[in-house]
């Protein structure tokens, strides 16, 4: 069924796939159930110190937005380099052009924040050796469908794997594209996000420090209908002292501090709806 409607909407000009995932997230969001709306507008309201009524404007936004960005997965595997690059621009290019030219590979941290899988086929059409580090899907046949189209501009698809497996694609001269704001639980490191406690991935920070390669903060925002910016940083480095803990804790907190700036920028184009702020268990974090 989603590759017939695949098959459908991709017939379809870019005004008219933009429509429909218009009507799919306004939909999603009236189905929302109410206690999953009402902690998607809390995160916001005390994230952001805002008015409830002014979160719920976010939150609706943050929700509808899929429906444009599942649309546009649809389409991937039609994308080609001059396709791509008129939907999709790039500021701060040369940072990762830059990163590259060490030799040593880099990470791509990055957040759910945007249509980051058009962020994807963007970097891979361009001629960039992404390797993008995926979770499993729950249905094998979704999950089967989700990652041709995301091989289909060029992405290798790793799923999440030991750090061993991490160095050997940064040996290659891989781009390790890492989402970092997801829970990780109690083998995260907990920094504070939105000024609360979060468990973040530690991983960025420790491969980098092992590796020595440079960590590249990279997001995509959209600027119009259909059509996307991806922002690249400068590289982070990863200090390498006696104290191993204490360099990983400063670069999370580092790189935690950049998507925090990138989402009170663009707050209804990320994932609220998840709640990654919980109490710190003892022994966790620094």
């Amino acid at each position: 069924m989603i590759r017939l409607l695949s098959r459908i909407v991709n017939t379809l000009p870019l005004s008219g796939r933009h429509a429909i995932g218009n009507c799919i997230g306004e939909v999603s969001w009236l189905l929302l159930p109410h206690r999953r709306r009402e902690m998607v507008i809390n995160n916001i309201s005390n994230g952001l110190s805002l008015h409830p009524q002014d979160a719920q404007v976010i939150a609706k936004a943050s929700t509808t937005r899929f429906g444009r960005m599942i649309i546009e997965v649809f389409y991937q595997d039609k994308l080609n380099l001059n396709s791509v690059n008129a939907l999709v621009a790039f500021r701060g290019r040369e940072h990762l052009d830059t990163a590259l030219a060490e030799g040593k590979g880099c990470i791509l941290a990055t957040a759910h924040s945007g249509n980051w899988e058009m962020m994807s086929a963007a970097l891979c059409l361009n001629g960039y050796p992404l390797a993008a580090i995926a979770q499993k899907q729950h249905n094998e046949q979704m999950d089967r469908f989700i990652n041709e189209q995301r091989r289909a501009p060029g992405a290798e698809i790793v799923y999440r794997s030991e750090v061993r497996d991490m160095v050997r694609l940064l040996d290659r001269g891989k781009i390790i594209g890492l989402l970092m704001d997801q829970d990780a639980h109690q083998k995260g490191v907990f920094v504070p996000f939105f000024d609360r406690l979060a468990s973040t991935p530690a991983g960025p920070a420790a491969i980098a420090r092992l590796r020595g390669a440079p960590i590249v903060p990279a997001f995509i925002h959209e600027v119009a209908p259909g059509k996307h910016e991806i922002i690249v940083h400068q590289a982070v480095r990863v200090a390498k002292t006696a104290d191993r803990d204490a360099d990983i804790y400063a670069t999370t907190l580092q790189l935690t501090n950049i998507i925090e700036a990138h989402i009170r920028q663009y707050p209804s184009e990320w994932f609220w709806l998840h709640n990654r702020w919980k109490t710190q268990p003892p022994g966790c974090g620094r």
